[in-house]
């Protein structure tokens, strides 16, 4: 790609800011252009960059002259600026695309409905101290920010189906798809199959040289991988089957074997707790083994890893009232690994915006583990279509701070308050982690 060129980068986010950084510095024309309101801390990036940016308005004279357009995940093909640009056969990528274009560095993209963060996370930890590993995606930075900032010999990358959605050349050396559960099925016009598609085209462009690991107990992934053929080397992890090639859980232990390479990794001592949290050990430690990390080192950062912000985090405990926050489980696959990991009865806290949710799978632990239902969002009528018969307390807010101090209420002795909202966060707060924030605030405010 030649310099000046007129890169246009759709939407004002932490994705979109960083393809502008390194759009900058590889000698694009660079405009930052976002529908809505651009925060104030982005805009004083840009500013400092000096990129030119526009916000509550899209100029389609210009948008329309560019050579290349970056979109933020977050906007769906069906808006008019992504029709507009199509019709022209203006190329469109993600900006996991462009970054990818820009570095050398061999990629690990983890992606997956739920575990991709922790997943993600203990892998960047059991790497970063023997190789040179950055990491970026859907966590922390953008990657694209890290390229312009950063030299990596590895990144390891969270990348969600809406990233992927966009990509052309995208090639990662080793992909992770943790699971697949229906999420975000709004976007993909409420076909699941549409939604499983876009998880695979992580593993489009690996080769023979590259490794797809994932759940090989998934029944989504496994009926995919019986009706398409993938170049990648299958990798695949398990709690039910053993593998001569792959990861697998047998007496406490963790076997991984990898081109007759195997290693066991003892169980007893993981910070992680919960069958949800040992599939993204297995994942993890199955990309350290990949990479020649030693032994003794993948089980020592195992041991000392501290978990994720949002996700099934221990807050406080109050009154011998333990306070859990799971704002991360944005959907029903993530509330039942949390409500499964449950040991005492539980005051739950559940609701948000709603994107097209089936409580079904939950009904056995609600009625085993859930001694009260809050429900915090705007519209609470199908959770409480869902649930209303299964407890004896349902109670509806639509404030953090009056669905704690209702919970503290109900909660007695012994007993867990879970939220776990199952929902997407945006009917009444910024994202989930606002949403965690506040309710860890109101927690400490008891």
């Amino acid at each position: 790609m030649s310099g000046a060129e007129r890169l246009v980068v759709l939407g004002g986010g932490e994705s979109g800011i960083g393809a502008a950084i390194l759009g900058k510095k590889v000698g694009f024309e660079v405009l930052v252009s976002d529908a809505g309101s651009i925060k104030q801390n982005y805009k004083d990036v840009l500013l400092n960059h000096r990129i030119e940016f526009e916000e509550k308005q899209h100029s389609m004279d210009r948008i329309l002259k560019a050579d290349l357009v970056v979109k933020s995940p977050g906007i769906p093909e069906k808006v008019a600026v992504i029709k507009a640009l199509r019709k022209q056969i203006i190329p469109i990528i993600s900006e996991i695309e462009f970054a990818s274009n820009f570095t050398d560095a061999k990629l690990i993209a983890i992606t997956g409905s739920n575990g991709k963060t922790t997943t993600t996370s203990l892998t960047h930890h059991l790497l970063k101290d023997t190789l040179d590993a950055g990491l970026a995606g859907n966590i922390g930075d953008s990657f694209a920010e890290k390229v312009a900032k950063e030299s990596h010999n590895y990144y390891v990358l969270e990348i969600s189906s809406f990233q992927l959605d966009d990509i052309i050349d995208f090639r990662p050396y080793i992909a992770v798809i943790t699971n697949i559960t229906p999420d975000h099925l709004d976007r993909y016009n409420y076909r699941f199959e549409d939604y499983v598609e876009a998880k695979f085209k992580v593993t489009m462009n690996q080769t023979k040289d590259d490794y797809l690991i994932y759940d090989g107990d998934d029944p989504v992934i496994d009926q995919w991988l019986s009706k398409n053929k993938i170049k990648a080397m299958k990798v695949p992890f398990s709690l039910e089957s053993e593998f001569e090639n792959g990861t697998y859980f047998k007496d406490n232990e963790i076997i991984i074997t990898i081109d007759n390479n195997k290693i066991t990794m003892p169980t007893t001592n993981l910070t992680l707790q919960g069958k949800h949290n040992l599939k993204n050990t297995m994942a993890a430690s199955t990309v350290a083994h990949l990479l020649k990390i030693r032994k003794q080192t993948i089980r020592e950062s195992l041991e000392n890893f501290q978990g994720v912000e949002h996700r099934l985090e221990h807050v406080l405990k109050i009154n011998k009232v333990q306070y859990i926050n799971d704002s991360k489980a944005t959907n029903v696959n993530a509330t039942y690994y949390a409500l499964e990991s449950m040991d005492a009865p539980t005051v739950w806290i559940v609701g948000g915006e709603d994107k097209g949710n089936n409580y079904e799978e939950l009904f056995p632990f609600v009625n085993e583990k859930v001694k009260a239902i809050i429900c915090l969002g705007i519209d609470n009528e199908k959770l409480v279509d869902n649930f209303a018969g299964m407890v004896d307390i349902m109670v509806e807010t639509q404030s953090m701070s009056e669905a704690v101090k209702i919970a503290y209420k109900i909660a007695e002795a012994g007993d867990n308050v879970l939220l776990s909202p199952a929902c997407a966060s945006f009917d009444l707060f910024e994202n989930y982690e606002d949403r965690g924030r506040q309710f860890k605030a109101a927690v400490r405010q008891l």
